[in-house]
């Protein structure tokens, strides 16, 4: 028996903008309307991708530059997509994943001043010939990211990105606009300053307008 192609989707933007909290309610809400849905994240998402998570975001890459992290994020980013991604969208399931490519163009491109090329030449090793079909880009001034990080990780040592100063972040909440002004087809920009009830309904309607769907009431805010 041969399924229609899942549907990929993906959460972006700075920290603290509530990634976590919208993938899992997004999730419920795509199972609420019959649909299979795989839920995962970046850097991580498979048993080789997770064991470079912790490279990563411990910061033990930073000293080798913003080309070598691009590498190290493609290589987690290759198994992914390998053991978890593509199979889940073969067999018609919709994946949710909490950051994917556009990170890599952000943090490490636009902020880190990868050449736009080498990165392209990662992308295509990566994730040959995949593309997200929507993004929601969570939107947030880094001021309050940052201070919902810090209140998240709960006196924990901020890890490899979070603990850059407010310039850095916004920059990256630059970069991250400036995707979704290149592409208003597959990014939509949500204003995540809010409660997450009124980031959701936006996600939700938004999701309901651009793919056709209808979503159970009782997921509505």
């Amino acid at each position: 028996m041969t399924h229609a192609r899942g549907r990929f989707l993906t959460l972006e933007g700075g920290e603290g903008g509530g990634k976590s909290t919208q993938v899992r309610r997004l999730a419920e809400a795509l199972r609420g309307a019959g649909r299979d849905v795989v839920t995962t994240r970046e850097p991580g998402g498979s048993p080789g991708a997770e064991r470079l998570r912790e490279v990563l975001l411990s910061g033990a890459a930073e000293r080798f530059g913003p080309d070598a992290e691009a590498v190290l994020f493609a290589a987690a980013r290759a198994d992914h997509v390998d053991h978890t991604i593509r199979p889940a969208l073969d067999a018609g399931k919709w994946v949710v994943c909490d950051r994917f490519m556009d990170s890599t163009r952000v943090y490490q491109g636009a902020v880190g001043k990868v050449d736009v090329r080498f990165l392209s030449a990662l992308e295509h090793v990566a994730a040959p010939n995949l593309t997200p079909d929507l993004t929601f880009i969570l939107d947030v001034p880094p001021e309050i990211g940052l201070e919902r990080a810090a209140a998240r990780g709960k006196g924990a040592a901020a890890d490899r990105f979070e603990k850059e100063g407010l310039a850095f972040h916004a920059a990256v909440r630059a970069a991250f606009l400036d995707l979704a002004r290149g592409d208003a087809n597959r990014y939509v920009v949500i204003d995540a300053t809010r409660p997450a009830d009124l980031v959701w309904r936006d996600i939700r309607a938004a999701l309901e307008a651009r793919l056709g769907l209808t979503l159970p009431a009782e997921n509505a805010a």
